[in-house]
């Protein structure tokens, strides 16, 4: 992934979401990267591409939104972990501590595991987002328990600055079997 910023809308419709990824998509020179429905009946958007073509797309898509609108962000440089947890890409070897967040929406999430990235030494093993799980979303990483606890910390702040904070918790050593579940 070449672009470094990105963009999401959540919508608690999924018709408007799809009028809302057109929408994105015509507004700037964005690419598409998530456009899906999401538990509890809502939609989420997420496009990528330079940081005032990502921000063009999520305001014209927040204005055609219709009253739908659940949550939106622009991340102007989003840390690469986040992608590879996104997709989960490359699997990897848990081998310390395990830390979970979990939130309530899709796009605060994103801005928690981005905020984890950047203020720890962990490794993002997943973002995993809403599917099967009543619309929350929530982040796993791994590394030294003292590391953990601050990306659990860093992650826990966001969520809980914006009111949709689940649960946080750090579990200095995981049962193997523990690890198996998430991997």
């Amino acid at each position: 992934m070449t672009d470094k910023s990105v963009g999401l809308i959540e919508l608690s419709s999924i018709a408007a979401g799809f009028q809302v990824a057109d929408t994105m998509l015509k507004a700037g020179d964005v690419h598409l990267i998530l456009s899906r429905t999401i538990c509890s009946g809502k939609y989420m958007v997420l496009v990528g591409g330079n940081t005032a073509a990502v921000g063009a797309a999520v305001e014209a898509g927040c204005a055609d939104a219709g009253g739908c609108l659940i949550d939106s962000f622009v991340i102007a440089n989003l840390h690469p972990d986040v992608y590879v947890a996104l997709g989960r890409t490359q699997p990897s070897q848990p081998d310390g501590a395990l830390g979970i967040i979990e939130s309530f929406n899709v796009a605060t999430l994103i801005e928690a595991a981005d905020a984890v990235a950047k203020t720890s030494n962990v490794q993002l093993l997943e973002v995993r987002l809403a599917m099967a799980m009543g619309g929350k979303a929530f982040c796993t990483m791994t590394g030294d328990v003292s590391s953990v606890q601050a990306g659990v910390a860093a992650g826990r702040k966001v969520l809980a600055d914006a009111g949709v904070l689940v649960n946080a918790v750090v579990i200095s050593r995981p049962h193997a079997d523990v690890y198996r579940e998430v991997v």
